[in-house]
C-alpha cells in the first residue's frame, strides 16, 4: 500500500469511529417516564422555569407533573410519597437536602411607608406552616417587637398583593422583585432578617427521569434570571 494509501485508510478509519460513535448515541433508549415536582411559589417565580425548558428540551418524553405551593406542605407531599423531587426553603432545624441558593429576606411595603415601632407591626404574612413566616416571627421576638397579623395569604404573592394594597407590611426573597413595593423609609428600625435556605430534596426511591432532573437542578444556578410576580 502506497503512504496516500495508508493515510486514506487512517482517515477512512476516524470517520467510521466517528459514525459508530453517533449511532450508539442514537440508539440509545430515549428517557420517558413522569417526574413530580413540587416547589414553593417564590421559587417558581425565578429561574426554575429556565431549568425546567432546558429539561424538557433534552427529554421530551418525560412528563413533568408540577405541583407549587407552600414549603411545609410540600415536605408532606413528599414524606407521603405524592411527589418525587421538592425544590423549596430548608424548614427551621431540617437537615435533609442539597443547598441550591441562599437569599436574604427583605422587609417591603407600599412605597412611603413609615412603621411606627411603638405600635404592634401589621403584618401580611404566609398560612401556618410557614418557614418565612417563622423566621419573620423569631427575630421580631428576638427584639422584644410587638405584631399583630392584619392579613394572612396561601401564598407569596398573596402577601405582595396585600402589601401592595396598603394593609401591612410583609417579608420575601430579595431575588424576587415586588414593583410597587420597597421597603419602609425607616426600615433600619426594624431587625434584620437573615438568609433562607432553597434546597432540592428527593424521595427515598426515586425513578431515573427523577435523578435526571435532581441532577440539573444541582448543576444549575437559580440565583440569577429571577422575574417579577
Amino acid at each position: 500500500m502506497t503512504a496516500d494509501g495508508e493515510a486514506l485508510l487512517v482517515h477512512a478509519n476516524v470517520i467510521l469511529q466517528a459514525i459508530n460513535r453517533a449511532e450508539s448515541q442514537f440508539r440509545k433508549p430515549r428517557l420517558k417516564g413522569r417526574v413530580r415536582l413540587g416547589t414553593s411559589d417564590d421559587i417558581a417565580l425565578g429561574a426554575l422555569p429556565n431549568v425546567l425548558a432546558a429539561f424538557r428540551q433534552a427529554h421530551p418524553d418525560v412528563e413533568l407533573e408540577l405541583t407549587i405551593g407552600m414549603t411545609s406542605r410540600l415536605y408532606e407531599l413528599l414524606d407521603a410519597g405524592s411527589i418525587d423531587l421538592l425544590v423549596g426553603k430548608r424548614r427551621l432545624g431540617e437537615r435533609r437536602g442539597t443547598p441550591l441558593l441562599r437569599s436574604r429576606l427583605e422587609w417591603i411595603a407600599r412605597p412611603g411607608t413609615v412603621i411606627d415601632v411603638g405600635q404592634p407591626l401589621p403584618l401580611v404574612l404566609v398560612a401556618e406552616p410557614s418557614v418565612t413566616r417563622a423566621v419573620v416571627l423569631n427575630a421580631l421576638a428576638e427584639k422584644g417587637i410587638g405584631w399583630e397579623v392584619v392579613c394572612t395569604s396561601s401564598s407569596h404573592a398573596g402577601c405582595i398583593a396585600a402589601a401592595r394594597g396598603g394593609l401591612g407590611l410583609t417579608a420575601k426573597s430579595q431575588y424576587v422583585s415586588a414593583r410597587g413595593l420597597a421597603p419602609p423609609i425607616n426600615s433600619a428600625s426594624l431587625p434584620a432578617l437573615p438568609d433562607v435556605e432553597f434546597i432540592a430534596l428527593a424521595a427515598k426511591r426515586l425513578s431515573h427521569p427523577a435523578g435526571t432532573l435532581l441532577e440539573l437542578l444541582q448543576g444549575s444556578d437559580l440565583s440569577g434570571g429571577w422575574i417579577s410576580e
